[in-house]
């Protein structure tokens, strides 16, 4: 195991300006992330290569890894014009993840409302996804990256449509991010949808939630899933998801790779990404 946190995770205190993405990295190496994952949230690497190799120095100054790179993308667009554009747009933030070192980038693919997320709807958008994901597979594989989706955004989250996406694909460098929370918000079961995707995944992120029934509404700080049930991001280990059985799965798979710490909860950014760093590498060696 390979661990480390998502920059993400940080967010709150990025954005605040309590931290720079340079001291983020620095305080993840001393809470003993052996990587982090690069999420340009609460700072921008568009057009600042200087940032970017001022974070590249800086990972190798306090000695981890730069793991992954991952940003927003939407292929659903209202036009060719528009579709060309977000694909040349992704297709520039490759240059970006070579120039970070990195040989592992996650772009999202689509996101819709919950109302226009079905099947059928997906049906018809998936030559297009599968179009515009292979080019930027085929563009990134000369700098030897491996492009991913996540389960993420709702119209693209479940198990089983992530796998369509990756087999229409078919490339050898496009994978899946496997965030093990993420299938709870299309009311998917995490530990089964980590055993369907955990031989497709590049990359893993490690998150929990606490959950509420739809008939049980706990108000502000909380989302809904796609059925209308309730989810509030939580510390590792501390929400309603099977921890423990999630990681005893990643463990006793063939994965070998970068697992990350993906902090959402309401909690103080530090103080929960780094109980949820210690709880995963102490239920890690239980399991």
């Amino acid at each position: 195991m390979k661990l480390g946190l998502s920059s993400y995770s940080l967010y709150s205190a990025l954005k605040s300006k309590e931290l720079n993405i340079l001291e983020a990295i620095e305080w993840t190496a001393e809470q003993g992330g052996e990587h982090i994952e690069i999420v340009p949230m609460g700072f921008s690497l568009d057009e600042n290569p200087e940032l970017t190799d001022a974070i590249r120095q800086k990972a190798e100054n306090v000695g981890i890894k730069i793991s992954n790179y991952a940003i927003g993308a939407n292929f659903i667009t209202v036009d060719e014009e528009q579709f060309e554009q977000e694909v040349e747009r992704v297709t520039k933030q490759v240059d970006i993840a070579n120039r970070l070192g990195v040989k592992l980038m996650r772009h999202d693919v689509a996101w819709r409302p919950i109302g226009e997320t079905s099947f059928q709807q997906f049906e018809q958008d998936l030559p297009r996804l599968t179009d515009a994901c292979k080019r930027i597979a085929d563009y990134a594989a000369g700098y030897g990256i491996t492009t991913s989706v996540e389960n993420h955004g709702y119209f693209v989250q479940a198990s089983d449509r992530v796998q369509a996406l990756l087999h229409r694909v078919n490339k050898d460098n496009f994978k899946t991010t496997l965030d093990t929370g993420n299938f709870l918000c299309v009311d998917e079961n995490p530990i089964k949808a980590v055993k369907k995707n955990i031989q497709h995944a590049s990359m893993i992120h490690m998150k929990d939630f606490y959950y509420r029934p739809e008939t049980y509404n706990p108000g502000e700080g909380w989302f809904q899933t796609t059925s209308g049930n309730y989810l509030r991001g939580s510390i590792i280990g501390h929400g309603d998801i099977d921890i423990y059985e999630i990681i005893k799965v990643i463990k006793h798979s063939n994965y070998d790779g970068f697992i990350s710490i993906e902090f959402e909860g309401m909690e103080d950014c530090k103080r929960g990404s780094k109980i949820s760093l210690d709880n995963v590498r102490r239920i890690w060696e239980q399991v």
